[in-house]
């Protein structure tokens, strides 16, 4: 009785009530914002970048969400280890989902699914060349984890600090220059 509670807890997938704008960048998980940090982007984006890494605990709702509506690019697994999903090299380190959304203006923003030491399997809905809507169901990581999203630096302005509780679907985490 207990397991069955908390498992049907822990996949619970409560409706969100997107904000409607194109210029805006909706997190794509539940949890507390615990890094933001300047990048180069390598593999997709192909410039100065800043990153918000957004931790997800088991309390959480794991269902993620897409962040700005597009077009998926890019997609990419990478296996990998399963240390706590807090630590900065657990983005480099441990398994993930790497998915680069381009919108129709052209910008690129890419979102990683990574595992973390509980959680042990990520879901990734979506393949290259779907066409997807902010807000947009995408996938989840089962028990905790982690979900990084990477946007490129001079063209979005940051909207969450260091610490904030944010929503999937809901909680406008950057703003498109345009």
């Amino acid at each position: 009785m207990l397991i069955s509670g908390f498992t049907l807890f822990f996949f619970r997938d409560p409706e969100r009530k997107t904000p409607n704008g194109d210029d805006l960048i909706i997190s794509p998980a539940d949890g507390k914002v615990f890094l933001i940090r300047e990048l180069f982007e390598n593999e997709f984006i192909l410039d100065d970048a800043i990153q918000i890494s957004i931790f997800m605990s088991p309390l959480n709702v794991h269902v993620n969400r897409i962040p700005i509506s597009g077009e998926v690019k890019f997609l990419k697994y990478i296996p990998g280890k399963y240390i706590v999903a807090f630590e900065e090299k657990s983005s480099e380190n441990n398994e993930r989902k790497i998915i680069g959304i381009e919108t129709g203006d052209g910008l690129k923003i890419m979102v990683k699914q990574i595992a973390g030491f509980i959680a042990r399997r990520i879901v990734c809905e979506v393949k290259k060349g779907d066409k997807v809507k902010t807000g947009q169901r995408y996938g989840m990581i089962k028990f905790g984890s982690r979900v990084d999203v990477i946007m490129p630096k001079n063209k979005v302005e940051i909207l969450v600090s260091i610490g904030q509780k944010v929503k999937a679907g809901e909680t406008i985490i950057a703003k498109v220059k345009r």
